[in-house]
């Protein structure tokens, strides 16, 4: 029988929440809705044990985990699943560099850590995960920060034999995603594109602080589109009446045969965690198997997840 993955998680927000809840519900039910994988390398995504989370809120440090993502400001809507106590009381987290060895010391008995706090925080990220490569544990960046984009960090997991997945997860159907996918058929049917651009509002605390931190995540979405000289992604607004809803507006110029006008506009709403967690039970077990079988560094199959991969824009 497979082991499950010992998971650490660092930020304990919506994406958190929607993937604590997600691996209960789907261990309860046996459901494969909204599953892209049902298995990777033997491992399903009920075979996912947390066994530390990290936090800077004073109100969840302390709490049990299953307790405290549904603390505001969370507001990811509940799981129609029982969610008994994880016996993972919530660990403050990292301030700044020079507790990077008290972190690695938490991470004792974890293989992947996942960095899941908000974007805009690059020096943290990067202690984090100069945490996990002194721990001998493998790391998955969701954020826009740069971390697998950095060569001598990507080299230095390498060389220990860790894998390091990011930046900056491709929701599992996201702007993004279907902004890309229709920029392709663009192409593959022979149209020119002439304008373009997206539009994300949401009301998620993530939200709130990509409006004040936009620059990482702006590159991060151009990163994943083709033709972006010619894509224009706004800046993101935060309304808090859509809480963990999201909602984008795409819009697409083209000229088709004879220089004729192709305008194709799109609205899109998803529950954003959701997204997330859809992608973050791929990379967490993508990332364990590649540990597993001393695969260190990033991992190719991971790369269609990502919108930042090794090589892409800083």
């Amino acid at each position: 029988m497979i082991k499950p993955v010992k998971l650490a998680v660092v930020g304990v927000g919506n994406n958190t929440s929607a993937l604590v809840q997600g691996i209960a519900l789907y261990r309860q039910s046996g459901s494969l809705v909204g599953i892209r994988r049902p298995m990777i390398d033997g491992l399903g995504v009920g075979d996912i044990d947390i066994v530390a989370a990290f936090a800077t809120s004073e109100e969840k440090i302390g709490r049990d985990l299953t307790e405290a993502i549904f603390l505001a400001p969370n507001n990811v809507p509940r799981l129609n699943c029982d969610l008994p106590r994880a016996g993972v009381p919530v660990t403050k987290g990292l301030v700044d560099a020079s507790e990077v060895q008290r972190v690695a010391a938490a991470l004792a008995g974890a293989e992947v850590l996942l960095y899941s706090a908000p974007s805009g925080r690059p020096e943290t990220a990067r202690a984090y995960a100069a945490a996990a490569l002194t721990a001998g544990v493998a790391f998955i960046n969701t954020t826009a920060d740069p971390v697998a984009r950095h060569p001598h960090l990507l080299d230095s997991f390498e060389a220990a034999g860790l894998p390091l997945l990011g930046d900056d997860l491709a929701s599992q159907f996201g702007t993004s995603v279907l902004h890309n996918a229709l920029l392709r058929l663009l192409k593959e049917r022979g149209l020119t594109l002439v304008s373009s651009y997206q539009v994300n509002l949401g009301g998620t605390e993530d939200f709130r602080n990509l409006v004040e931190n936009p620059n990482t995540k702006k590159q991060s979405k151009l990163n994943a589109l083709p033709d972006a000289d010619k894509v224009e992604v706004a800046p993101l607004g935060y309304l808090p009446h859509l809480r963990s809803q999201k909602v984008a507006h795409l819009n697409i110029e083209a000229q088709g045969w004879g220089e004729t006008v192709v305008s194709l506009d799109v609205k899109l709403t998803v529950q954003d965690p959701s997204g997330a967690a859809g992608v973050n039970i791929d990379l967490i077990r993508i990332a364990a198997s590649a540990l597993r079988n001393g695969r260190g560094g990033h991992c190719a199959e991971a790369t269609s997840l990502l919108k930042s991969p090794p090589g892409t824009a800083i």
